[in-house]
C-alpha cells in the first residue's frame, strides 16, 4: 500500500508540471525514496525534423523522472546543472527513464537518470546537481 501512496503522492504533487506531464505526455510509472521511474509515448509531437525524437523531449522525461526522486518526502530540490549524453536513437514507441541518487548531501545531490526505449535501447544518460533549498512542499 505504500507504493500506491508514494505514487499517489508524486502524480499529485507534480501534476502541475504540466509541460512535462500535458505537453509532453510524460507518466509517472513509479515513487520513491531517491528513485523515480516515468513513461512518455512517442508521438508526431516529439519528433525533430529528421524523424528522431528530439533531444528536449528526451530531456523533459529525465528531468522531470529527477525532479520527482529528488523532491521525494518534501524536500524541495532544484537543478542546479545538468548533462546530457546521447547515446543511441530511440527505435521503440515509448521512452522509460530510471533515476537514482548516486549522492545526497546536506544541500546539494547527485543523479544518474538513464533513458531506454521499450525495446531495450539506451537512449541517453542524464546526470543533475540538484540544490537542495530551506523550504519543502
Amino acid at each position: 500500500m505504500e507504493e500506491i501512496r508514494d505514487l499517489e503522492w508524486a502524480r499529485k504533487t507534480f501534476a502541475n508540471d504540466r509541460f512535462a506531464t500535458e505537453a509532453a505526455g510524460v507518466v509517472i510509472e513509479e515513487a520513491g525514496d531517491k528513485i523515480c521511474r516515468c513513461s512518455m509515448k512517442i508521438t508526431p509531437v516529439h519528433k525533430n525534423a529528421a524523424g528522431g525524437v528530439m533531444g528536449g523531449a528526451i530531456f523533459t522525461l529525465a528531468d522531470l523522472t529527477f525532479a520527482v526522486a529528488a523532491n521525494f518526502g518534501g524536500r524541495m530540490t532544484v537543478s542546479i546543472s545538468s548533462n546530457i549524453s546521447f547515446i543511441g536513437a530511440c527505435k521503440g514507441e515509448v521512452l522509460y527513464s530510471e533515476a537514482h541518487c548516486v549522492k545526497s548531501g546536506r544541500s546539494t545531490c547527485f543523479y544518474e537518470i538513464e533513458v531506454k526505449d521499450d525495446l531495450g535501447t539506451q537512449v541517453a544518460i542524464v546526470t543533475i546537481t540538484g540544490f537542495v533549498k530551506d523550504q519543502s512542499f
